[in-house]
C-alpha cells in the first residue's frame, strides 16, 4: 500500500494523563471501592486516562439524585426561559473548551484532531436549538368539545432519563441527547463508554460552571454490567436512550422490560448509496469515499455499501479507488489527517474478519484489505479497503462492519436497487444519486430507512431528527421530535359550570 496517502507521526504526545472521577449530586467522586481502569490512545498505545470504575453502589447513588432532583422540581418546574439560559451558558462554555475537549476525544477514540474540532462546534450548536425548543415547547387546546367543556393535552418531562453513549462520537452524541432532556425538564444520569469518558467529564464540569442544580446531571463512569444494567433495570429511572450496537439495544430492551420504562434507541445501519448512470459520478465517487472513511468508518451512518448502476459500475469502482489512495490517513494529531486510529484490538480483529471472509468466498479486493503502518506510531490503523465482486448474501453486504471497509453491488433497474437497499435488517440512512429528480423521489418514497439523502450523503442538521427503521432504532434524536422523545402526553379535561348531568337518578 505504498500509493496511499500517510501522515506519518508528527510531534511526540505530551498530553498528561486525564483523571476522571464520577459526578453524583453536584460533587466529584471516587468509586467507594476504589475501583479504576484506564484507557490507552489507539494511535499511540499509551495511557491518557484514568478512571473511576463504578458499580452498583455509584450508580445507584446518582439514579437517587437524579430522581430527588427532578421530584423536588429544582429543575423541572423552572420556566423555559430559566432552563435555556443554562443551556446557552453551557454553549458558550464548549465553544470556549473546544481545543481542550477535541484533543480528549482524539486521544481516546483515535479520531482526526481537525474532525473533533468540527463536532465539539456542532455539539455546541445542538444545546442552542435545545434551549430554542424548550422556549416554545408547548401543547394543545380543545374548544370545540362543547360550550361546557374544554380540553387542554400537556406536554411534561418524562422523569429521571439514563444517557448511555458509545465510543465513536463521545461528546457529538451525549449532546445529541442531554440539552433535549434538560430542555424538557428531565433530570439525567449518563454513562460514557469506558473507552472514552473524558469529554462527558469535561461537560461536567462545564454544567456545574454554568449554574446547572446539584443532581439534575449525574455522570457514572464504568462498564455496561453492571453500570448500564442497573440502569435499565432501576424502577426510579423513566427512560433510556442508547446509541450503540443493535445487539446491545436489544439487550436494553429485555433489561428494560421489567419496569416497561420508556426506551429511545439508534442503533446499527448497513447503509446503501444507490447510484444511478445519468448522475454526476465524480460527485458521487467523492461523497461515496467521505461516507465510507469518515471516522474511519466507526459510524452508524457510514455509506458501507454502494449499489452502482451495472453500466458505470466499474468507472465509478476505478474512480472510488483512486480518491481512496488520496485520503490522508495516519497520526490523529496532525491537522491534515482525514483518518484516524482503529478503537480496539478487538475491533480491529472484527473489521478484519469480514474483509477475509469476503475473499474467501471470492470477492475481489482491488484496495487495502488488511492493517496499516503509519511511521512513528505504534497504534491499530486499517487501509482503505474496497470489496468487489460479493453477492448479496455475503455478511459483508449485509453486516455492520464499522471500518474503512466499501462493499460494491450493482443492479440493472430501479425495482432490483430497491429491493437491494431494502434487504437488511437496518434502516438508518440511504443514499440516491440521479439527475433525475422522479428517480430521486421515487426511491425515497420506497426506501425502508430513516433519513434519505439525494445527491449527497451524511448532511445533518440541529432541526432535522436522526433515527432509524427495523433493526436501526426506535425513536428519533435532534429537532422538535428529539425533544419529544423526553415527553409524556397529558389530557386534562374541564367541565365549564355545573353541567355534568347526575348518573345516579
Amino acid at each position: 500500500m505504498t500509493d496511499l496517502t500517510i501522515i506519518p507521526a508528527g510531534k511526540s504526545l505530551q498530553e498528561p494523563v486525564f483523571e476522571a472521577r464520577h459526578l453524583i449530586n453536584g460533587t466529584w467522586q471516587t468509586s467507594a471501592d476504589g475501583a479504576s481502569f484506564e484507557r490507552q490512545s489507539p494511535a499511540h498505545l499509551v495511557t491518557v486516562t484514568h478512571a473511576a470504575k463504578g458499580g452498583v453502589a455509584e450508580t445507584e447513588a446518582a439514579i437517587a439524585a437524579a430522581r430527588a432532583a427532578f421530584d423536588d422540581g429544582r429543575w423541572s418546574r423552572l420556566s423555559g426561559k430559566e432552563r435555556a439560559t443554562v443551556l446557552l451558558k453551557v454553549a458558550d462554555l464548549i465553544e470556549r473548551d473546544l481545543e481542550r475537549i477535541a484533543m480528549r476525544d482524539t486521544l481516546e477514540s483515535g479520531k482526526p484532531i481537525d474532525q473533533a474540532r468540527d463536532e465539539i462546534a456542532g455539539a455546541a450548536d445542538l444545546w442552542r436549538h435545545a434551549a430554542a425548543l424548550a422556549r416554545t415547547l408547548s401543547g394543545d387546546s380543545h374548544n370545540t368539545l362543547g360550550d361546557d367543556m374544554l380540553g387542554v393535552v400537556l406536554k411534561e418531562p418524562v422523569g429521571v432519563a439514563a444517557l448511555i453513549t458509545p465510543w465513536n462520537f463521545p461528546f457529538l452524541i451525549v449532546s445529541q441527547k442531554l440539552p433535549y432532556a434538560l430542555a424538557a425538564g428531565c433530570t439525567a444520569v449518563i454513562k460514557p463508554s469506558e473507552m472514552t469518558p473524558s469529554s462527558t467529564v469535561i461537560l461536567g464540569e462545564l454544567l456545574i460552571e454554568a449554574g446547572i442544580p446539584d443532581g439534575v446531571v449525574n455522570i457514572v463512569l464504568g462498564y455496561g454490567d453492571p453500570v448500564g444494567t442497573t440502569m435499565c433495570e432501576s424502577e426510579h429511572v423513566d427512560m433510556v436512550s442508547f446509541t450503540g450496537s443493535t445487539g446491545v439495544g436489544k439487550a436494553i430492551v429485555r433489561a428494560s422490560a421489567g419496569t416497561l420504562k420508556k426506551v429511545s434507541l439508534e442503533l446499527g445501519g448497513k447503509n446503501p448509496q444507490v447510484v444511478f448512470p445519468d448522475c454526476d459520478l465524480d460527485d458521487a465517487a467523492d461523497a461515496i469515499v467521505f461516507g465510507v472513511y469518515f471516522n474511519a468508518g466507526e459510524c452508524c451512518n457510514s455509506g458501507s455499501r454502494i449499489i452502482v448502476h451495472e453500466d458505470v459500475a466499474e468507472a465509478l469502482t476505478e474512480k472510488v479507488v483512486a480518491l481512496s489512495r488520496k485520503v490522508a490517513f495516519g497520526d490523529p494529531l496532525d491537522p491534515k489527517t482525514k483518518v484516524g486510529a482503529i478503537i480496539s484490538e478487538a475491533h480491529f480483529a472484527k473489521i478484519d474478519s469480514y474483509v477475509e471472509a469476503a475473499r474467501e468466498a471470492g470477492a475481489e479486493i482491488p484496495l487495502g484489505g488488511g492493517a496499516l503502518e503509519i511511521p512513528g506510531l505504534s497504534g491499530r490503523f486499517y487501509g482503505p479497503t474496497v470489496v468487489t465482486n460479493i453477492s448479496s448474501g455475503m455478511a459483508i453486504a449485509r453486516e455492520e462492519v464499522f471500518g474503512p471497509v466499501l462493499s460494491v453491488l450493482t443492479f440493472k433497474s430501479i425495482e432490483e436497487a430497491i429491493e437491494l437497499a431494502n434487504d437488511a435488517s437496518y434502516g438508518l440512512s440511504a443514499g440516491v444519486w440521479s439527475r433525475d429528480v422522479s428517480t430521486c423521489l421515487a426511491f425515497a418514497r420506497r426506501v425502508q430507512a430513516g433519513t434519505v439523502w439525494t445527491n449527497t450523503w451524511m448532511d445533518g442538521y440541529s432541526e432535522l431528527p436522526f433515527g432509524g427503521v427495523k433493526q436501526s432504532g426506535l425513536g428519533r434524536e435532534l429537532g422538535r421530535y428529539g425533544l419529544e422523545e423526553y415527553l409524556e402526553v397529558k389530557t386534562v379535561t374541564m367541565r365549564i359550570g355545573r353541567s355534568r348531568a347526575p348518573w345516579v337518578e
